[in-house]
């Protein structure tokens, strides 16, 4: 049996400077955006993609750039809004999702407004969207008004890069033999990437072996393992595992 130990839960953290963003044709026009600042098309801008496109890493570089706090629109509270708007820039992240505070929000809409700062804005879903799903008129209105940049599904080529970025950011340099089987067997979403590293990252420490191709392999058997043992159909698991036998 394969020495086992228990690898430390130890936070790694995602370098998110302008230097290490990865341009592509999936998010070449939001990264144009931000930095276009502050000669943005509206006071308020919205940047829209689905989990892992990109969207926090964004965010990042603009509030650095424009010294912006951050704040999880869930956590917004109208009587802290003139504080947070302050210096003159924010960055409200995952609008839409968990309750939307409408009344902070349309404050803090009316005062950027006011005081020609600027809002940054994240979401899943289009603030011409979430303007479907509000009561107040008033707010509808100006998130139909905002402009949006969509960040697109990553190609082949991002995938690659951010897969390497991840290794690095655990202080793992993968081989090409890694890599080359690794990229056409996972899920095509930088979110799913991300997860798969940390997996076999955890793997590696906990089996106390060097991260390689093989160990890959035993990884994504023991999914398609655990998948078909919970009934799903080979359409359900077709996207993340190969049809054809793994090869180590």
């Amino acid at each position: 049996m394969a020495s086992r130990q228990l690898p430390l839960d130890l936070p790694h953290a995602d370098s998110r400077t302008r230097d290490d963003f990865l341009p592509g044709p999936a998010n070449e026009a939001a990264l144009a955006l931000i930095d276009a600042w502050p000669d943005w098309p509206a006071r308020a801008v919205a940047l829209v993609g689905p989990e892992g496109s990109g969207k926090s890493h964004l965010s990042a570089i603009f509030a650095e750039a424009a010294e912006a706090p951050v704040v999880a629109a869930a956590a917004l509270d109208i009587t802290a809004i003139p504080v947070l708007l302050a210096g003159g820039a924010l960055v409200v992240e995952d609008l839409g999702e968990g309750p939307l505070p409408e009344a902070a929000l349309f404050h803090l809409l009316n005062l950027v407004g006011e005081q020609r700062a600027s809002l940054l804005v994240t979401a899943r879903r289009s603030p011409a969207a979430l303007a479907e799903t509000v009561a107040t008129r008033d707010l509808a209105s100006r998130l139909r008004a905002m402009p949006a940049v969509t960040l697109g599904p990553p190609d082949e080529p991002l995938l690659a890069a951010v897969a390497v970025k991840l290794f690095a950011d655990r202080q793992i340099v993968p081989d090409e033999g890694l890599l080359n089987y690794l990229l056409p067997r996972v899920e095509r979403s930088i979110a799913g990437l991300r997860d798969i590293v940390a997996e076999l990252d955890r793997e590696a420490l906990a089996r106390k072996r060097p991260l390689t191709r093989a160990l890959a392999s035993e990884l994504l058997r023991a999914r398609m393992a655990v998948a078909e043992g919970e009934g799903l159909s080979h359409e359900e698991t077709s996207d993340a595992v190969p049809a054809h036998p793994f090869t180590t």
